[in-house]
Formats: C-alpha cells, structure tokens, sequence
C-alpha cells in the first residue's frame, strides 16, 4: 500500500472514531441532563395582577388615591374609572386640578408608584375592556363608595363604566369590595347595604381603627386600604395587626 492509500485510510478511520466518540457523549449527555433536568430552565413570568378601581363623589377621596399608591407600589395594573362627582371631590380635597391622571399621581407619589400600571377609563366608555366579563381580572375596588354609586350597583342599573364594571365582577364571581363614605345614615342606606352583603359585595365601611397607634391620617385610610385590598388577594403591612 503506498504512503498516500495509508494516510487516507488513516483519515477515514479518525473521521469515524470522532463520529462514535462525538455520538457517544452527545448520547451521555443527552441521559444526564434528561436525568438531572434542564441544564437552562425557562423563566416563566407572571402576569402583573390586574384590579378595577372606581373614585365616586363620597367625601373621602384620600382613601382611592392611598388605594392606588398601594396597588401600583404593590406592582399591579390598574383599570381606574373616576365619576364626575369624583373628579369634583378629588378637586377639593386634594391638589388635583384636572390635569392627565396619571401625571399627577406620578406628581404626588413619584417612585412608590413605578412598579405598577395604570389605564384610565372614561366614566361613559360602556364599550370599555373592564365592561366585558371576557377581560380576567382579581376583581374591584369602589373607594370611596356614594350612597349613588351603592344603589346603582345593587340595583343593576350599569349605566356607566363604573356600574358595569361591578356587574361584570359579580357575574364572573369576582371580589367586588364598596367603602362606603356616609354620615348618617337613612333607612334606605341601610336597606342598600343589606342588598350589597346578601349580592356577596365586601363592604368596608370608612371607619379606620386607631388601636394600632396610628399618627397621620394616611396611617387612618391605610388601614382601610389594607382591609379591602385584602379581599382582593393584596397583603402589605400598611398597619399592626391586632396580636402585635
């Protein structure tokens, strides 16, 4: 055999011993990661939770803007929905004075807020994602709540974004939770909170407790906030619970 014969068939012999060797360990290797489990894992994301929050014209509007900084700081998406009278409350109890909502927010909580996401919605907009039952989301929050808004949902009426929206989270089975902002209270209140409990609504009436020792009226609307964000799936500690 001459020189050239031997080194192909030296070339060819390497070529098949690498073959093996490379198919050898590949199949090894193959075993050991299905054995062990994935070398590189997907990382899966969760959806940020998504929650419908409404300011009606009750006297409170402290307790939806403390709502929102909580929400957002806890990294959800907000759906929000202001009433008319809403927006007039807003405007004297507050420094809002009409500008792009989520300006002002960002004005008045700045980086606390960055986690999360907010959408507003026009109060007339029926044709709105939160008026579709098809749209997932944990549920809704109405604070404060006007003996208005409170009628209109245990009646049904969904006349606007806000009373749809409430419909819609109690036909799908959600948590819809009301704080009420009244003082005193007539019969027909009354009757229309009984309506809401017996429909399965959560009502957090504004009455904040002050055994936790609370020094700001935030401290106050936090605690409120705490209470029926936590029908909602939300915990944070936003006051001492009473064993501490």
């Amino acid at each position: 055999m001459t020189a050239r014969k031997k080194r192909k068939t030296t070339a060819k012999t390497m070529a098949k011993t690498m073959a093996k060797t490379t198919a050898k360990t590949t199949a090894k290797t193959m075993a050991k990661t299905t054995a062990k489990g994935p070398a590189v894992r997907a990382t899966v994301r969760r959806a940020a939770p998504r929650v419908v929050v409404a300011l009606t014209g009750a006297s409170g509007a402290i307790y939806g803007l403390r709502l929102l900084r909580f929400l957002l700081a806890s990294g959800a998406h907000v759906d929000l929905v202001i009433s008319p009278s809403g927006q007039r409350v807003l405007r004297e109890e507050s420094e809002y004075a009409g500008e792009p909502f989520a300006a002002f927010l960002g004005g008045l909580y700045g980086r606390a807020i960055a986690r999360g996401s907010l959408t507003v919605h026009s109060w007339g907009d029926i044709g709105a994602a939160i008026a579709s039952g098809s749209v997932p989301t944990r549920g809704m929050i109405v604070a404060p709540c006007s003996m208005g808004t409170l009628s209109g949902i245990v009646t049904g009426r969904a006349s606007n974004l806000i009373e749809r929206a409430a419909d819609v989270t109690l036909k799908e089975g959600r948590p819809l939770v009301l704080v009420p902002r009244e003082t005193p209270l007539n019969l027909i209140h009354v009757d229309n909170m009984r309506r809401a409990i017996r429909a399965g609504i959560h009502l957090v009436p504004a009455m904040p407790a002050f055994y936790f020792g609370p020094r700001t009226i935030d401290d106050l609307a936090d605690f409120i906030v705490a209470r029926a964000a936590g029908f909602l799936g939300f915990s944070g500690r936003l006051y001492r619970p009473w064993s501490e």
